[in-house]
């Protein structure tokens, strides 16, 4: 089967390859295949001979690019499934359905996790948890405008998760999210696990189990 270019295309993969491996000069090499000499530079610098893509890079419509940073580094510090990170993030991201997370992950290239890649390990027997036992995470989230930062907290037991995107990792900002995590869940929390395995049992002081919330 022949190649199929895109429709501006005036060079074919083989021509981009025997350009690449020529020393000729790009005035020759233009003359040789009718082509401009900026085209033939073009393909001396790449490092492929596929087509490459054309027009505008795939974003979302609907989120901002905050709120898919956000996404993406839930999904990937996670690894939940598509509809447990949309009920875990929608609190925060109010106007989020079902195909934003899911065109998401497909343009950053997650949408598979890595335990159904066949990379799973052997099973092994888990320690049992009751419900109310949350483990807090705090991660960093890289943007074009700058840092954020994301608390995350999730249930052992229920596998119930919460996130909250903040400009500022500060001990108010990590005892803000525990309180708006307490009064979000329908049952008592009894211990909270940070992410550097401190354990604090509740009701105790939010401001401690805050303090040692660090960057994961």
């Amino acid at each position: 089967m022949g190649q199929v270019l895109h429709g501006c295309a005036r060079t074919t993969a083989a021509v981009r390859r025997a350009i690449q491996s020529t020393q000729d000069s790009l005035i020759a090499l233009a003359e040789r295949y009718d082509i401009n000499p900026k085209t033939v530079h073009k393909c001396r610098k790449r490092s492929f001979v596929s087509d490459a893509a054309m027009g505008p890079e795939p974003r979302s419509t609907t989120l901002s690019a905050e709120h898919e940073a956000m996404i993406v580094a839930f999904r990937k510090h996670t690894l939940l499934r598509l509809d447990d990170c949309l009920y875990a993030l929608q609190a925060t991201i109010p106007q989020l359905t079902r195909s934003s997370p899911h065109r998401c992950f497909q343009r950053h290239g997650i949408s598979r996790r890595p335990d159904l890649d066949g990379q799973r390990p052997a099973k092994k027997k888990f320690k049992v948890y009751l419900i109310g036992y949350f483990h807090i995470d705090l991660t960093e989230v890289r943007t074009a405008e700058g840092k954020l930062y994301l608390f995350v907290a999730i249930d052992r037991a229920s596998k119930f998760a919460f996130a909250r995107l903040v400009e500022r990792a500060t001990r108010r900002e990590a005892a803000d999210f525990l309180q708006e995590l307490i009064e979000l869940i329908p049952y008592k929390i009894h211990t909270v696990l940070t992410n550097n395995g401190t354990h604090f049992t509740t009701p105790g002081n939010l401001r401690s189990a805050a303090t040692d919330i660090k960057l994961a």
